[in-house]
């Protein structure tokens, strides 16, 4: 798969012109985005976790090598704050793996005030290991400066989990460790005009970042990294993962389907 670039959810209503052109219905816009984008974040489950025959749909909805990342509940992350994770974990699974083989990594975004604490992470991860289907990848965002640390490092190179390479304003928000064989970067807000837009340089910078943290192992092939713009205001996202996908292409890494530019400009 390689490089997986898209964006953090796809329902957002100014993004009619951008992504979705005026003839294409709400009720179909994951079809349409799916036909323009290999893989989606979707953070609905955090907010409110769907039942299981919604992720159903969402599989049936999509085509053949579509993946979708869910974003795991905020009662495990934000309520329970990593305590008491086994009935959380198992609720989420036993819902999001509804998608099957459309199923991309769990993304566990932790508050800003979540202060490292090594046992805690270990114990949640180790239920997503012992809970969930075999090889599921499990992405931890992190923001709170006391996280960094070996002992936090160590966990999540032991369970294989993902520490999530994230920017705002251009900068890396976290330790630009690459804990797993493969790799999350979430892009939050540029400062590029129109606003939160990026500048390309910035993701150029963000390829290069990318190539060194997971260099092209010889016979091998590429690492899979996950690559999702969460700056949806004006459709800065759409424009910005389409961005993002031509410096990698161009820089020679193999991407996934994208659009070749922005699909619609508004009148």
């Amino acid at each position: 798969m390689s490089w997986l670039v898209g964006t953090s959810g796809w329902q957002y209503r100014d993004w009619r012109d951008v992504l979705y052109p005026k003839g294409v219905p709400q009720r179909l816009w994951l079809e349409h985005y799916a036909g323009q984008f290999g893989t989606v974040e979707n953070n609905n489950s955090f907010y409110r976790l769907p039942p299981r025959e919604t992720f159903e749909s969402w599989a049936g909805r999509t085509p053949d090598g579509f993946v979708m990342a869910v974003k795991a509940s905020r009662y495990l992350t934000h309520i329970r704050r990593l305590k008491d994770p086994a009935e959380p974990v198992q609720r989420l699974l036993d819902a999001a793996t509804g998608l099957g083989d459309r199923l991309g990594p769990v993304l566990v975004q932790l508050p800003p005030t979540w202060k490292g604490d090594p046992e805690l992470l270990d114990g949640c991860l180790a239920e997503f290991g012992r809970r969930g289907p075999r090889g599921l990848r499990v992405a931890v965002e992190m923001r709170h400066e006391s996280c960094w640390t070996d002992e936090i490092r160590q966990v999540l190179t032991a369970r294989g989990a993902a520490l999530v390479w994230s920017d705002r304003g251009g900068s890396p928000q976290a330790p630009l460790w690459p804990t797993a064989d493969w790799g999350y970067l979430r892009f939050h807000e540029g400062t590029a005009q129109p606003w939160p837009r990026y500048h390309p340089a910035t993701l150029r910078a963000w390829v290069r970042r990318l190539a060194e943290g997971w260099p092209d192992q010889a016979g091998a092939g590429e690492a899979d990294v996950y690559v999702y713009f969460n700056n949806d205001p004006g459709g800065a996202a759409i424009h910005d993962a389409v961005g993002f996908a031509a410096a990698a292409r161009r820089a020679g890494h193999q991407v996934s389907r994208t659009p070749d530019e922005v699909p619609v400009t508004a009148e």
